[in-house]
């Protein structure tokens, strides 16, 4: 049930987006030119592969420090001797899923400037 409604809002986030990404980036233009009927050109797919590769990448990355989170916490309650090792080892992973999630919506923000 709640993989339905993720999934129902999900399509009706890309539903919403398209009217977005129908409008002109020039006034000039008549609104019956073939230039002004085009519903989705270049800077547009841009924008939008840009933003659902950035919203994937965050998503990625918060699971993925949850989970170590969790996990951590888990291992600390089982062994409570062993809690600065094992916070050691969940900082350092925590640390490289942080600066692989950044490099990838770096990498998306300069897709879109490219675009």
């Amino acid at each position: 049930m709640k993989s339905r409604i993720i999934l129902l809002a999900l399509v009706g986030l890309f539903v919403m987006a398209v009217p977005v990404m129908a409008q002109t980036h020039d006034a000039a233009k008549p609104a019956g030119s073939a230039e002004g009927d085009r519903w989705f050109d270049n800077t547009g797919a841009a924008y939008f592969g840009a933003a659902i590769g950035a919203g994937l990448v965050i998503i990625g990355g918060g699971l993925g420090i949850g989970r170590i989170g969790g996990n951590a916490a888990d291992a600390v309650a089982r062994q409570p001797e062993a809690s600065g090792a094992i916070s050691n080892i969940a900082l350092i992973t925590a640390a490289m899923i942080e600066g692989a999630t950044l490099f990838a919506v770096v990498i998306c923000l300069l897709g879109m400037i490219k675009g």
